[in-house]
């Protein structure tokens, strides 16, 4: 079994949407684990903010296994692929690391976006504090502390995922 990270994140009515997501990943994969939730704003465009969190999970699917199901989740919550890179969403889920796997096909792994991103290292920091990075060597509370958090706020918000 595989120890999997996922970030995920919506901004299109992302209560509703981070408990489809949610929903579906146990309804995949069993028992997850799962950081605080914390709201951010949209970052290479001007949107409404997102909200953020990361998931831990454990299974023997390969990562194109999972990219397949996360593909399948986004349709659900009604994500269209022909819009731009920086843009809003109703459901985002990012494969962040795979065991210590590092690869840059058919998947990069780790996601560069664990180390560039506060909505994405704060979640998965909190959840996993002590795993390190695979490329780094260093724990991801550390990548945190080092993380100019003055240059992406985060606030932490209560949502319920059930």
């Amino acid at each position: 079994m595989a120890s999997v990270y996922l970030s995920l994140g919506s901004n299109i009515d992302p209560e509703e949407n981070l408990r489809l997501g949610i929903r579906e990943l146990r309804r995949r994969y069993g028992g997850l684990r799962t950081s605080g939730v914390y709201q951010s704003a949209a970052v290479g465009f001007d949107g409404a903010d997102f909200l953020n969190l990361a998931v831990a999970l454990d299974t023997s699917d390969t990562p194109a296994e999972i990219h397949e199901q996360i593909e399948i989740m986004h349709s659900m919550a009604g994500r269209r692929r022909d819009e731009g890179k920086f843009s809003s969403r109703p459901l985002d889920i990012d494969l962040l690391l795979y065991d210590d796997l590092v690869a840059d096909k058919p998947l990069q792994l780790p996601r560069s976006d664990v180390l560039e991103y506060s909505f994405v290292l704060r979640p998965l920091a909190e959840l996993a504090p002590d795993l390190v990075h695979p490329v780094s060597g260093k724990t991801l509370q550390e990548h945190w502390r080092e993380f100019a958090v003055e240059s992406q706020p985060l606030v932490p918000v209560r949502v319920n995922l059930e």
